[in-house]
């Protein structure tokens, strides 16, 4: 046996991360670790890795117990983590960026053509070819990853966990990631998958465990197990199969028409933009990130001004208007970067709650403080956020339970018109099915909705029309009925709609 965790515990004061936990890992083997947010499955690894120490409980590897005081002790025990946040410099090459630590020299000095000579071997020993003189911040998201996998074997890893590492791919990304992996897994490489994507899983793992709230409720084969199984085993019961009712579309709650917006040095971010979004209808938005999905939230949502064209939003023309104005009129915005705009990580849960509900809430220009805690309680329990106290910051909140908690914020906002951006990025299975229950009850009761989601599966899940964004464009529009996964995805990389 390669790994070996036994009867794992970890305890902080009086709450219980890991509860008796055993978990292994053979050679050539992917073992996935699934759970909801705060199962355990972060404090299983960083144990694992040095960054935690256990209460109780043994680690062995290759037979032997080991007991890792930091990350450097784990990695010379062959062990690599690939965080779902990479550790790279933007504004190092590729070969630098993955020889960090080990650099080859010629003398004292830092040989650079070795370094590139040798990522070159490295990718074509392990078929993950890269260019090794590109500087990083030019490398989209897909090579990004690429290259912390080749960084973690440069370092000698046998042992590789990946945390969610498909978050910010593109399906075709994801399909070339999930291939390195298997091949890597054949040469000998073994993996540990944390994530939530349950597809994901099925496609690539030999053996799944599945944690819920610190304990194992099962480790199985993939060819034994099926997605209903293993979401079962995580969230406790069966989930609700989404149903959308058939609604009469009613007047546009959003109206664009030619709009743009031009960035420095006259490149257009946005081009000729001619959208609407009825009541009772979800419009979907696909598009590999970076493509004017960011710059068409900002537009409507007053962040950012157009140069040309028009939006309404309610029958009212947004020019000249604040973002107060605009959500007044009846916007709720779930933004697609919780952190950067969505909370303030220095305020408490009860104030990141009120953000935008405030004003409805006050007494002679003061907030109803009993009313206001009853309010973000009860959306606490309704979305299952495990949040300490409404007194405490939100920072201290898991990035799931955050976007929880900004999800809820606005679906009780009630507004005629919703920007759902992102919605489930980062959240477990459980509240994505939530999330997504939400989104469809706000569309039955006659709302209309902007879905902006990187996942294909939530599109195509949720939509009745769905639009895909190229380069500032609408490249294409497809109904659900016609919507395919293969479909879209050649729009997203640039191809031409067929007819």
């Amino acid at each position: 046996m390669l790994l070996q965790m036994e009867n794992i515990t970890k305890q902080y004061g009086g709450v219980i991360a890991n509860q008796g936990v055993n978990f292994d890992l053979v050679e050539g083997e992917v073992h996935a670790l699934v759970g909801e947010n705060g199962a355990g499955k972060t404090t299983l690894m960083r144990i694992l890795y040095g960054m935690e120490q256990p209460t109780s409980g043994t680690v062995r590897v290759r037979g032997d117990n080991v007991s890792f005081a930091d990350p450097s002790k784990a990695m010379a025990s062959g062990i690599g983590m690939v965080h779902q946040h990479f550790m790279l410099f933007p504004s190092f090459t590729v070969a630098e960026n993955i020889v960090i630590g080990r650099e080859p020299a010629a003398g004292l000095r830092f040989d650079r053509k070795a370094a590139a000579s040798l990522v070159e071997e490295l990718g074509r020993r392990y078929g993950m070819p890269v260019d090794p003189w590109a500087k990083l911040s030019d490398c989209p998201i897909g090579m990004q990853q690429r290259v912390e996998i080749l960084k973690v074997l440069h370092q000698g890893a046998d042992i590789i966990v990946l945390d969610e590492p498909t978050g910010a791919l593109t399906p075709l990304e994801v399909k070339e990631l999930l291939a390195n992996v298997k091949e890597l897994a054949n040469q000998g490489k073994s993996f540990i998958l944390i994530t939530h994507k349950l597809h994901e899983v099925m496609e690539v793992a030999d053996r799944i465990t599945v944690l819920r709230d610190g304990q194992v409720t099962g480790t199985l084969a993939a060819a034994d197990t099926d997605i209903e199984q293993l979401s079962r085993l995580m969230v406790g019961r069966d989930l609700i199969s989404l149903e959308k009712k058939p609604v009469s579309l009613g007047e546009p709650v959003l109206d664009i028409q030619g709009a743009g917006i031009t960035g420095l040095k006259g490149k257009p971010l946005l081009q000729d933009i001619h959208l609407q979004v009825r009541a009772g209808e979800i419009l979907g938005v696909a598009g590999i990130s970076g493509n004017g999905q960011s710059e068409l939230i900002q537009a409507i949502s007053g962040i950012r001004k157009i140069d040309e064209g028009t939006i309404h939003l309610v029958g009212m023309d947004t020019a000249g208007k604040t973002v107060r104005d605009i959500r007044e009129r009846g916007l709720a915005h779930i933004p697609e970067d919780r952190y950067l705009w969505g909370a303030a990580k220095d305020a408490t849960v009860l104030d990141n709650g009120l953000m935008g509900h405030h004003h409805k809430i006050q007494s002679r220009g003061m907030v109803k403080h009993k009313v206001a805690r009853n309010t973000v309680g009860q959306w606490i329990r309704q979305f299952g956020i495990k949040a300490g106290s409404l007194d405490d910051k939100v920072q201290y909140l898991s990035g799931g339970n955050l976007q929880k908690l900004i999800a809820a914020r606005e679906f009780a906002q009630e507004t005629p018109f919703l920007i759902a951006a992102e919605p489930t990025r980062g959240v477990d299975i459980g509240a994505m099915e939530i999330i997504h229950t939400e989104l469809i009850r706000k569309r039955d009761a006659g709302a209309g909705i902007l879905l902006v989601s990187s996942e294909l599966t939530e599109i195509l899940q949720l939509s009745d029309r769905i639009v895909v964004m190229y380069e500032g464009e609408i490249a294409g529009e497809l109904s659900a009925l016609e919507a395919t996964e293969e479909k879209i995805s050649l729009l997203m990389a640039g191809g031409k709609q067929r007819t």
